[in-house]
């Protein structure tokens, strides 16, 4: 073959080598740039699939993330991340405010709750204990800041005070607030008892053992000379129902619960419900071992005959009607202010 035939074709070959391995080697190791892109289509498919279509995926932030990685509530996020050819037209500003007042409406409510709470709790307990005294201390939730009061005063003012819990949880809370705890056997008359309530009447009735505690509550607020309820505004009423619409609890030997049920809806009418646990299987089990009924009923009773009615049937251990037991309320109101109830002289 002649010499400048096979410089002509080795130029060929060259050439067509030049062109293809490139494309083959972009074919079999992709750049970093490229791989990125593909991960960042498959992220963005993922998420499209996740939150189904007309959902933009909110990007370079976590889920739900705001200007400068603030996570904002789940609401806001939605319509943060929606596009807006996604939105019902003529809707979007509603939408977002409305969104924001449910928001701060729950965030705000729960935070003026316990904050009413607390100044009814240290109310109380400013007014009402004294050194060397023994004291009841009830359960829920509104007791947790009482007993935080109580410890800052024992610790400040060097108090001698003796804790009769009326719960497992209250005897937790001493406890872990380093005061001195006791029981009944040592000390069977108390000076003081502070508890919360789930609503109180202008008769100063109570209604107590949403917690599940009303027995040894009730034992403890017997003893007592003087007994003293805490509570936030929620709690306050002119009757009994008005605001708590759980029912009355009845703590009921476990056996007898089908009878006692019927016998209470036989004489009262109303509903009444085997009160079920949330983190267990099975109803809710009392530190005494009982199951607990929650009576609700359909009209204004006579507390005090209703009250003595209930614990003569046979089964009933005790009910969550405090009659004629409290001495004074504290309601923390949603002002800041501390209102007080007192009893009346008969």
């Amino acid at each position: 073959m002649p010499i400048h035939r096979c410089n002509k074709l080795l130029r060929g070959l060259s050439g067509i080598v030049g062109a293809v391995v490139p494309r083959l080697a972009a074919l079999q190791v992709p750049s970093s740039r490229r791989r990125e892109k593909e991960e960042a289509v498959a992220e963005e498919e993922e998420e499209r699939s996740r939150h189904g279509p007309g959902l933009q995926p909110v990007r370079k932030s976590p889920p739900g993330a705001g200007r400068g990685g603030m996570r904002l509530p789940g609401r806001l996020a939605l319509l943060r991340s929606t596009p807006l050819a996604a939105r019902p037209p003529g809707r979007l500003r509603a939408g977002r405010a409305a969104a924001r007042r449910g928001f701060a409406r729950g965030r705000l409510g729960g935070t003026m709750a316990e904050e009413a709470k607390r100044r009814a709790a240290c109310a109380a307990v400013d007014k009402h204990v004294q050194n060397n005294q023994v004291l009841g201390i009830g359960s829920g939730s509104t007791i947790v800041h009482a007993v935080h009061r109580l410890a800052e005063r024992v610790k400040e003012e060097n108090l001698t005070i003796v804790c009769i819990p009326t719960s497992f949880q209250a005897r937790q809370l001493i406890l872990q607030n380093g005061l001195t705890l006791s029981d009944l056997d040592r000390h069977p008359e108390l000076d003081v008892a502070i508890d919360g309530a789930d609503e109180v009447d202008s008769d100063l009735n109570l209604i107590k053992g949403g917690g599940g505690c009303l027995t040894q509550e009730k034992i403890v607020a017997g003893y007592a000379k003087c007994f003293i309820v805490i509570a936030d505004y929620r709690k306050k009423s002119e009757n009994l129902g008005e605001q708590w619409k759980k029912g009355i609890p009845i703590e009921v030997i476990p056996m007898a619960y089908v009878p006692v049920t019927r016998a209470l809806t036989r004489k009262f009418g109303g509903v009444v419900e085997l009160r079920m646990a949330v983190s267990k299987a099975g109803p809710v089990v009392t530190d005494n071992g009982n199951f607990i009924l929650d009576w609700k009923f359909d009209k204004v009773h006579q507390w005090s005959e209703v009250n003595s009615a209930i614990k003569m049937i046979p089964g009933v251990v005790e009910t969550g009607l405090f009659i004629d037991m409290a001495e004074v309320v504290y309601f923390g109101m949603e002002d800041g202010s501390v209102s007080v109830r007192e009893k009346q002289p008969r």
